[in-house]
């Protein structure tokens, strides 16, 4: 059976699943990681569930319910764990050559943003500029995820997009480089497919928090 790591490999590619509504459920990469992601008529199920409690969870023939909230609140409450958010999920190739911004590499650790990073991903690094953030990380299935930071009085200036781009020149190994981002945050959106990401389905992870018990 394939892996999570193996359909995010062909989807930052462009290669899909054939949209014929399956719903497969994978084991999850680490455990860290638990979620969904819904690819175009298909979706992927990682969150340590057997299979069949999957399929008697979900409607027959709605393509939407794997993401819909009455199955995310019964994934809730069958793994402990509660939905972070239902991010849209962006992939680019990276970029050969220096980034076209000076960045100033940062170890500091108590910034918010790498407070969260640091929660969800391995191998994270942070660089500074004026007025912006950006950090790379190992997340999901062992993808690098970006994120950026842009402080109110930089906002409106193409700060966001730029640091985007410069992250696709960051990326060990020659990427793909992965950003997961807030539909409702039109400006990051915009963004990131100013800076060649491209939308490549939905996903909605499943965090831990201090009262869940372990799972298994």
């Amino acid at each position: 059976m394939r892996d999570l790591a193996a359909f995010l490999a062909d989807a930052a590619r462009g290669v899909f699943p054939p949209a014929d509504g399956r719903v497969h459920v994978l084991a999850r990469p680490c455990a860290r990681d638990a979620g969904v992601i819904a690819l175009t008529g298909c979706s992927l199920v990682f969150a340590g569930v057997e299979e069949a409690w999957v399929r008697a969870s979900l409607p027959a023939d709605d393509l939407s319910a794997p993401l819909n909230p009455p199955f995310l609140r019964a994934l809730e409450e069958r793994t402990g764990r509660k939905v972070n958010n239902i991010d849209l999920l962006t992939a680019a190739p990276a970029l050969a050559g220096p980034p076209p911004l000076e960045l100033t590499p940062t170890a500091d650790r108590d910034h918010p943003r790498v407070v969260r990073a640091l929660r969800h991903r391995d191998e994270v690094r942070a660089w500074t500029v004026p007025g912006g953030t950006l950090l790379l990380g190992r997340g999901v299935a062992g993808r690098w995820e970006v994120a950026v930071e842009v402080e109110a009085g930089a906002r409106g200036t193409g700060l966001g997009r730029r640091l985007a781009v410069a992250a696709r020149h960051l990326v060990p190994g020659g990427g793909p480089l992965w950003a997961q981002i807030a539909p409702g945050n039109a400006a990051s959106v915009r963004a990131f497919m100013a800076a060649g990401f491209q939308a490549v389905g939905a996903e909605a992870l499943l965090v831990e928090h201090p009262a869940a018990p372990a799972v298994s």
